[in-house]
């Protein structure tokens, strides 16, 4: 029996300005789906989540969605994947997410993407996770943050180990190597 990894994908509830980031998320979704890589994302049906939760579904993926009641009210829940948990509140989103990833994929986003992926970092450097962090930089989008975080370090307010706590990759490729050097199992 094979073992299924699974990754937490953090990105927007929106597609943003640039078409070539939705188109990203959608060649993401089919290379995960193709090495049997199970998504856990936050359950919206819209935005570049939507489009990678559909890429995974369409090739035969598995996508587990997991969405405040809040959100699900709005009607931007997911109901064509292969799972969907509705919780209380965000704070349980984020940790349901955290406790069913194997890694984490930060694709562009917003403020809900930085609220999780900072959360992710901040449990790494407290210990309380050890999973793989990828800032997933097409196009550039993570370098301003990535600058702020060296900016960080270098003023005194985090260890230079920061940077030990993520990993980028600015293309699908180099993505797929970063899985694999953490998880040989996964065949390129």
């Amino acid at each position: 029996m094979s073992k299924t990894l699974s990754i937490c994908v953090y990105c927007g509830s929106r597609t943003g300005n640039n078409p070539i980031l939705a188109e990203k998320a959608i060649e993401l979704g089919r290379l995960m789906a193709r090495h049997n890589i199970q998504l856990i994302y936050g359950g919206a049906r819209i935005g570049i989540m939507g489009g990678i939760a559909s890429s995974i579904m369409e090739h035969n993926g598995k996508a587990i969605g997991i969405i405040p009641h809040h959100l699900d009210e709005t009607e931007v829940a997911n109901r064509g994947i292969s799972e969907l948990h509705i919780v209380d509140d965000m704070h349980i989103r984020k940790r349901l997410m955290s406790e069913k990833a194997d890694a984490f994929i930060i694709m562009p986003g917003g403020l809900g993407t930085l609220d999780e992926t900072f959360e992710m970092l901040t449990w790494k450097q407290l210990g309380l996770h050890n999973k793989p962090i990828i800032f997933y930089n097409m196009l550039q989008f993570w370098d301003p943050l990535l600058k702020l975080i060296h900016y960080i370090v270098d003023n005194g307010f985090a260890e230079k180990s920061t940077f030990s706590f993520y990993e980028v990759a600015d293309n699908i490729n180099d993505i797929m190597k970063i899985i694999q050097s953490h998880f040989p199992f996964i065949e390129l």
